[in-house]
C-alpha cells in the first residue's frame, strides 16, 4: 500500500503521485498534508531545501480548490522566476487528473500582457514572484481579494531578497480569513514578523532541528591562499572526475568570469545568472539537467530555482554575505534522501565565518587539504580504467580493428595498456609537476593579529610603501578596505597589508601598479596627501622599474631600513618591527614567511581572459575529447 494513500489525498492525485513514481511521503509531508487537508489553519513549516516542500503544499491545495470555480482561489508566492515556473510545472503535474484547475505563472522576464490574459480566461491558482506580482496588482490586472489561500514558499529567502514591502503590500490586498501558508528554510526575524502580522495562531511544523542543515549533506572546507581560489576549484573538480555541481559566486560578475575561466580550460561549464535573459537562463537549466554542464556557476538569487536530482556537489567559491545563506546553498545536494557533499573553498580571514556556519546548522565541517597533483592523477588513472571497463562496444568499430591491428600489431598487452593511459596521464602529470602545493594547512581556526595572515611568498607582486598606518586609525583588515574602495580593485587584489604606527606597506599584482601609483598620490586623507612608493624589497628580490618621473620615483625604501618621512612636515616614527632583510624566496613580514609562487595566477578581480602562458602551460590540462573525458563534451559557445 503506497503511504500517500493514508494521508488521506483523493483518487486523482494519488493516480499523479503513481505517474511520478513517489513511494514514500517525505517528512515534511507526512507532517503538513494531514493537517493542511484536516482544516483550515494558517501553518508555518521549517524545513530543508530539498525536503519536498512544494508536494507538501501543493497536494493540499490541489484537493481543496473548487475547480468548478473559475476564480482565483490561491496565491503562491515564490523568490525567482525559475522557481515560481518549477512550482506550475509541479503542480500541473499534481494535477493533471483533476479536471478544470487551471495554474499560471507570473514572473520578470514575460509578457505582462500575456500573464494577465491568461488569469482573465481562469486561474484558480496563481503562482508569482513578489515583484511582478506587485506590478500586476497596481495595474488592476489580476484580483486577490478574495483569495481562500496563500502560501509564501521559501519566505526566508524572499525576505533576504528584499521582497519584505512587496509581500507586505500583496498580503495586505487578501482577505484577512484565508489560511496563510508559510515555508521557509530558518525562521530569521523577518520571517516571524510577517507571521506574527499575517497570521492567526498558525501550527508550526519543523522537520530536523530549527535551522539546521540536512543530514544528507556532509560538509567540508578547504583552506587555500585567496589567490588560488580558483587553482582549488579546478584541482577539486580533477579530484572528482563524476562531479555534478553548483558552484556559488557571490556577485553576477563573478559568476561570468569564473564560468568562462573553467570553459577556457576544457571543464564543462556554464555561468547563471540575473544578466541572461529569460531563454539564455532556460537553455543552461536544460543543459544542466540533461548533464552536458557539470559546473553550473551560480549566484545565489538565479539559483533558487535549480531543483535538479543527483547533484553531487555544492562548491562555495565564496562565501555568502549572509551565514543563513550556507543552508540554502547546500540544499541544492542531498536531495530526496541522497547523499551530497558541500565544499567551502576558504581563507584564513574567514575561518571564523566556518565556526558561525556550524552554529547555525548544527553540524560540523571536515577540513581537508586540496589533493596534490600526483593524487589526482591517480584519481583519474582510476576513473578511465573503470571507465574503459565499463564502455559498451559498438560492433560498428569491427570495420576499422584490422587497421588498428595493424598500427599496434608490435606492441604487447602491457605496452598497449601503458601507452592508451598514459595519454591522460601525461596530461596531468606534466601540468602538476609545473605546479606547487596550494593547500595551507593546520586548521588553525585562530585569531587575527594586527596584520594579514600571509601563506605564500611575493613572487610576482609589487610591495607599496604608504604613509598612513595606526595613527591614522587604520588596523590591517581597515587599511585592505579602504584601499580596495579607493582603487576600486576586488578584495583579493590587495594583499600582505602590514601596517606600522605611521606607515604601511601591502602588495598587488604588477597589472594593478599604474593604477595605485596614479591613483593613490592624488588621493588626500583629512587634508594630508597619501605619498605611496614602491618598496626595493618586495620579498621576492624585484627592483622597480617602473620609474616614469612626474612625482613616481624610485625611493630606494627596504622595508625595516629607514625611517620613513610622511607629507606635510610630520616626522613617522620607525617601525617596531624590521620587515624585511634578504631571505631568500621572500622577507619576513610581521613574522609570516610566503612563498607564492610566482607563476600562479591571480583570482581576485576575477579576470575573464586566457590565463598566462609561461614556460610551457600555466592553465590546466585540458579535459580529453578521447576516451579520457567523453562524458565531459566540450562547449563551442559561451553561455
Amino acid at each position: 500500500m503506497n503511504k500517500f494513500e493514508q494521508l488521506g489525498l483523493n483518487e486523482s492525485l494519488l493516480k499523479a503521485i503513481l505517474d511520478l513514481g513517489f513511494e514514500n511521503p517525505s517528512e515534511v509531508q507526512e507532517k503538513a498534508i494531514p493537517l493542511l487537508l484536516e482544516k483550515d489553519t494558517d501553518m508555518v513549516a521549517l524545513a530543508q531545501t530539498g525536503t519536498g516542500k512544494t508536494a507538501a503544499f501543493g497536494f493540499p491545495l490541489i484537493q481543496k480548490i473548487d475547480a468548478d470555480n473559475r476564480n482565483t482561489q490561491a496565491l503562491v508566492l515564490s523568490p525567482t522566476r525559475e522557481l515560481c515556473l518549477q512550482i506550475t510545472n509541479e503542480l500541473k503535474n499534481y494535477s493533471k487528473y483533476e479536471k478544470g484547475i487551471n495554474v499560471v505563472a507570473v514572473y520578470g522576464g514575460a509578457s505582462i500582457t500575456e500573464q494577465a490574459r491568461e488569469i482573465k480566461r481562469g486561474a484558480q491558482i496563481i503562482v508569482a514572484t513578489p515583484g511582478r506580482m506587485q506590478d500586476m496588482i497596481n495595474r488592476g490586472l489580476v484580483n486577490i481579494k478574495n483569495i481562500d489561500y496563500c502560501v509564501l514558499d521559501e519566505a526566508d529567502e524572499m525576505l533576504n531578497m528584499g521582497f519584505y514591502d512587496d509581500i507586505v503590500s500583496i498580503l495586505s490586498d487578501t482577505p484577512d480569513e484565508k489560511s496563510t501558508w508559510l515555508f521557509s528554510a530558518t525562521m530569521p526575524q523577518e520571517v516571524a514578523r510577517i507571521a506574527k502580522q499575517f497570521m492567526s495562531e498558525p501550527v508550526e511544523i519543523t522537520v530536523g532541528a530549527k535551522n539546521s542543515g540536512s543530514s544528507t549533506v556532509s560538509h567540508e572546507f578547504y583552506l587555500v591562499n585567496a589567490r588560488d581560489r580558483y587553482e582549488a576549484l579546478k584541482r577539486l573538480a580533477d579530484a572528482n572526475p563524476d562531479i555534478f555541481s553548483v558552484v556559488f559566486c557571490r556577485t553576477k560578475r563573478d559568476t561570468q568570469a569564473i564560468a568562462e575561466k573553467l570553459i577556457e580550460d576544457g571543464y564543462s561549464a556554464a555561468a547563471l545568472h540575473g544578466d541572461l535573459s529569460q531563454a539564455q537562463r532556460d537553455g543552461v537549466m536544460k543543459s544542466f539537467r540533461g548533464r552536458q554542464i557539470q559546473m553550473l556557476v551560480a549566484t545565489d538569487v538565479a539559483a533558487r530555482g535549480i531543483d535538479v536530482d543527483n547533484v553531487t556537489h555544492v562548491v562555495n567559491y565564496q562565501l555568502p554575505d549572509e551565514i543563513e545563506t550556507y543552508n540554502h546553498r547546500s540544499g541544492r545536494t542531498g536531495r530526496a534522501g541522497k547523499l551530497g557533499t558541500s565544499i567551502v573553498i576558504v581563507t584564513k580571514s574567514e575561518l571564523r565565518k566556518i565556526s558561525s556556519i556550524e552554529r547555525i546548522i548544527k553540524q560540523k565541517f571536515e577540513e581537508k587539504t586540496i589533493p596534490s597533483g600526483i593524487e589526482i592523477c591517480e584519481i583519474q588513472l582510476l576513473h578511465l580504467a573503470n571507465k574503459i571497463k565499463d564502455t559498451e562496444v559498438d560492433h560498428e568499430i569491427d570495420n576499422y580493428l584490422p587497421a588498428i591491428n595493424n598500427v599496434l600489431e608490435d606492441l604487447s598487452k602491457e605496452e598497449l595498456i601503458k601507452k592508451m593511459v598514459s595519454v591522460e596521464f601525461n596530461r596531468f602529470i606534466t601540468y602538476y609537476k609545473k605546479n606547487r602545493d596550494i593547500s595551507v594547512g593546520g586548521g588553525e581556526r585562530r585569531e587575527r593579529g594586527d596584520s594579514e595572515p600571509r601563506e605564500f611568498s611575493n613572487n610576482g607582486a609589487v610591495r607599496y610603501f604608504v604613509n598612513i598606518g595606526s595613527r591614522d586609525n587604520f588596523d590591517w583588515m581597515s587599511l585592505k578596505d579602504y584601499l580596495k574602495e579607493t582603487l576600486d580593485l576586488g578584495r583579493d587584489d590587495i594583499f600582505k597589508v602590514d601596517v606600522k604606527e605611521g606607515f604601511s606597506f601591502f602588495n598587488t599584482d604588477p597589472q594593478h601598479t599604474d593604477k595605485v601609483m596614479d591613483v593613490l598620490n592624488n588621493v588626500q586623507l583629512e587634508g594630508r596627501r597619501i605619498n605611496v612608493e614602491i618598496s626595493k624589497n618586495d620579498g621576492g628580490g624585484r627592483r622597480d622599474h617602473n620609474n616614469r618621473g612626474g612625482g613616481r620615483r624610485d625611493s630606494g625604501r627596504r622595508e625595516g631600513n629607514f625611517a620613513p618621512r610622511r607629507e606635510g612636515g610630520f616626522r613617522s616614527d620607525r617601525g617596531s618591527s624590521r620587515d624585511g632583510g634578504s631571505r631568500e624566496g621572500g622577507s619576513r613580514d610581521g613574522g609570516f614567511r610566503s612563498d607564492r609562487n610566482s607563476s600562479s595566477r591571480r583570482e581576485g578581480g576575477f579576470r575573464s581572459s586566457a590565463p598566462r602562458n609561461e614556460g610551457g602551460s600555466d592553465r590546466a590540462p585540458r579535459r580529453s575529447e578521447n576516451f579520457g573525458d567523453s562524458s565531459r563534451p566540450r562547449r563551442s559557445r559561451r553561455d
